[in-house]
Formats: C-alpha cells, structure tokens, sequence
C-alpha cells in the first residue's frame, strides 16, 4: 500500500474471521485499530513515524477493510466487541507478541476497551481516540446526543432498513460527520478516501458494521454492565478533539476514571478524526505516553 512505505500486508486466519494487517519497525509492540466508517488506511500519517522506534501493526477489524465480513448472527455476537477484541489478541499472538500496547480510535477504541478488559494481561497500554466508554454514552444520551449521532440508533435498526437506506452513501455522509450533504474532506488523502469508498463498496462491509453498531447496542452493553466496578489496571491515555460531538457532550477523562484507575487526556484542536486532521498532535501525544509507560517492554 502506497499509504505505508516499508510496511508488509498480510492476514492471519484467527478463531471467528480472516484479519488483514499491516506491520514495520522493531521495538515494542503496538496495535492500531481503526474507527468506522475507516480502515487501517486511517493510521498513513501516524503508523511510519511511530514505527521508527516501535514494532507496529495496523489491523482491519473484523467486518472492515480487507478482513473477513460474515453475516451476522441473531444474537450479533460474533460482532460484539468481545468478540472482534478476541480476533485481535490472536493476530498478535501469532505474529509473536504476548503483550502490547493498544490504540484505538472509534469503533477500534471499543473494541480496545474490551479487550483490555477480557485480556488485561496482553495490554501494556491503552489509548481511546475521541470515545467515552459505550456503556457512558448510551445510559447518558438525551435529545442533543440522538440528534448529532443518529447514526447509532439507525444502524442498530434490524436488518435490512439500515444497509438499503446506507448503500451508496458510505463513507462521505460520515467522514465529513453525518447529514452534511457536502462533507468536507480537505483534511483526508485522496488516495485514503479512494480505500474507504472501495471496501464500502462492498455490501457485506455495510452489513458488517451495522453488526457492529447492533452489537454495540446489544451484547456489548450486556458485557459493560457485567464489569461495572471493576476497573482497568493498565495506564489509560484519553485523546478527543475540541470540535466533535464526544469533546463538547462528554467529560472524556472523568468518564474513563469511572472505568479505570490511571488515566491521562487531553483535548486536541480538530474534529473526530484525528490520526488524519491532527496527526503531528496525536503522534506527539501517543508518543509521549509510550515513552513513559514502556519500562521493562
């Protein structure tokens, strides 16, 4: 891939699903995971510079880019966070790493922080990019938070009203944030955008994210609610940006203390995107916090 000099793509075959990633560098270890509607394309300005000192990989979550898109189940388990955090977890062990550090960004910072906490033992370091823990989003939304992210609640609708009414409309309406009728995607590499439109143009990739968001609306919860009260070890850094929705609805740091005991954050001067409207911001902020949660890596 252009995107990413010096990077090798590969997949691996894990328990429930075909997972491609992408990976350079040596040194410790660190998975990036995308957000929707993205793909690991969303890290080109971040992952060759983080590799300079790290062993980095990017990974398609289950259901996005050039990963496996299986129908979803009645349940929606086999997209449950729980369950793309597990696809996860197998990738890196099989390339060698029993731990790690963790980035993710949107839907990859949900499945992160399930991950953390069904594997804390792998996780080194977490990082969330413009999130507050699912379970904090949905018990706290009102009419100003259903109305900016009305994408959640169409696209956990059942099947098939949210794939029909999305098809032909993925990626632009949400990359330049939904229901703008011209999205501004000045801050995203045409070569960036040109490998989102072509895995959504696959309707299996619009059937498989809103698995993820029925999931996310579901089961998920089902598992947060199950771990309310116990509380992540690993230091938790928290990264939003001034002009989205989560970084004027939420208070991203008191959000993730409720969740885990050593957290960090702070806001960044963009939207929701961040790897790709802010990334020398982002870099620096991950960077810095690798720098001093690596001891002993």
């Amino acid at each position: 891939m252009k995107l990413f000099p010096g990077f090798e793509q590969n997949q691996i075959e894990t328990s429930g699903a075909t997972i491609n990633y992408i990976a350079a560098g040596t040194g410790p270890p660190v998975l990036l995971l995308h957000g929707y509607p993205e793909t690991l394309a969303c890290w080109h300005k971040i992952a060759p510079a983080l590799a300079v000192k790290y062993r980095v990989i990017c990974a398609d979550l289950r259901g996005y880019g050039d990963s496996s898109k299986p129908r979803g189940l009645a349940d929606h388990s086999n997209y449950s966070k729980r369950a793309m955090g597990l696809d996860m977890v197998e990738l890196m062990e099989r390339l060698g790493h029993e731990t790690f550090h963790l980035v993710g960004h949107d839907r990859g910072g949900r499945v992160s922080h399930r991950l953390a906490r069904d594997h804390s033992e792998r996780v080194r370091t977490l990082t969330v990019l413009d999130i507050s823990p699912t379970l904090k989003m949905f018990e706290s939304t009102d009419l100003a938070f259903a109305t900016a992210y009305y994408h959640w609640f169409l696209m956990l609708q059942p099947a098939p009203l949210p794939e029909q009414m999305l098809a032909g409309h993925v990626p632009f309406n949400v990359l330049g944030r939904v229901g703008r009728a011209e999205p501004d995607l000045s801050a995203f590499d045409p070569e960036a955008v040109a490998e989102y439109v072509r895995c959504y143009a696959d309707p299996r990739a619009i059937h498989a994210s809103c698995e993820d968001y029925r999931a996310a609306g579901t089961i998920d919860l089902d598992h947060d609610r199950a771990d309310r009260g116990r509380k992540l070890e690993m230091p938790v850094l928290a990264l939003w940006g001034t002009r989205a929705v989560v970084g004027k609805m939420f208070d991203c740091v008191t959000d993730w203390r409720e969740v885990a005991n050593n957290v960090t954050g702070r806001a960044i001067d963009c939207g929701h995107f961040l790897p790709e409207e802010a990334p020398q911001e982002t870099l620096a902020a991950i960077k810095g916090f690798l720098a001093r949660h690596n001891k002993g890596a």
